[in-house]
């Protein structure tokens, strides 16, 4: 048997429904994310009243003088680390006594060749060669104002010996070191270079108290390394003092290029 035909309409969907079924997806991904934002207070929240959970986070990790330091610390060996850059220095400077120069002649020989001339020449030679070599050089007089508490990296004072001829075998050099300053190598240096270069040898039995105790010593700053150098007898060893005087001025010149090697 038939029932009878009920063309009532059925009933319309409220629109919040239809939108959140339309849109169901957005809705779980919100919801999703509210659920996270709670967690997340929960976990951080504020320890008092005003207080944010990101403060308490960071000051967790804060020491009571109030420096930063991390919550996390990882042990490492102790090891060695070398300086990338060398530590400042002072500039590497040189200071030439021409001896005699501003005070007298020195030395003279029976025609006229005096000391000064030929310590004159040998320290400009020096100078020059030291310069090319990018070393700060300072040429001195004798008595100079300027060696009163001279510092320096070294001080060689350039004279020559005797005119008189005392026989054959006054010949040769000698180098004296000041005995208030660490010289010893500017010594040594001065020696093995001036004698390789020129040839003579080293006449060490004419070495004077002049020489050791050199008034130039007595007044440069202590520190400071410094020798005199007597480069040959000016009777037996005229031709290498004066048209051979290049090879005086280089082995001076290598001795302290030697010297400031070894530093």
């Amino acid at each position: 048997m038939l029932t009878p035909f009920d063309d009532t309409p059925l009933p319309t969907p409220s629109p919040v429904w239809s939108f959140l079924w339309r849109n169901v997806g957005v809705v779980v991904f919100v919801a999703g994310a509210f659920v996270g934002m709670l967690f997340v207070y929960g976990y951080f929240r504020p320890s008092g009243e005003g207080e944010l959970g990101l403060v308490t986070a960071v000051s967790d990790a804060t020491t009571t003088s109030g420096a930063f330091v991390l919550p996390i610390t990882k042990p490492v060996a102790n090891r060695l680390v070398r300086q990338r850059f060398a530590p400042n220095t002072p500039p590497l400077s040189v200071g030439i006594i021409v001896g005699h120069r501003g005070n007298d002649s020195g030395a003279v020989c029976e025609d006229g060749l005096t000391e000064l001339a030929i310590n004159t020449t040998i320290a400009e030679k020096v100078f020059l060669l030291l310069t090319q070599a990018g070393i700060h050089t300072t040429l001195l007089d004798e008595f100079d104002d300027r060696l009163d508490q001279y510092e320096g990296t070294a001080l060689v004072s350039i004279h020559a010996d005797s005119c008189v001829y005392y026989g054959d075998d006054l010949t040769g050099f000698k180098v004296a070191g000041s005995s208030r300053t660490d010289s010893a190598v500017l010594v040594t240096c001065l020696n093995e270079n001036y004698q390789r270069t020129t040839g003579l040898n080293i006449h060490e039995n004419t070495i004077t108290g002049h020489m050791t105790d050199y008034h130039a010593f007595r007044k440069i700053a202590e520190g400071t390394p410094a020798a005199i150098v007597e480069t040959g007898f000016m009777y037996m060893d005229r031709v290498l003092l004066t048209t051979g005087s290049d090879a005086s001025a280089q082995g001076i010149a290598g001795g302290i290029l030697c010297f400031l090697e070894s530093r």
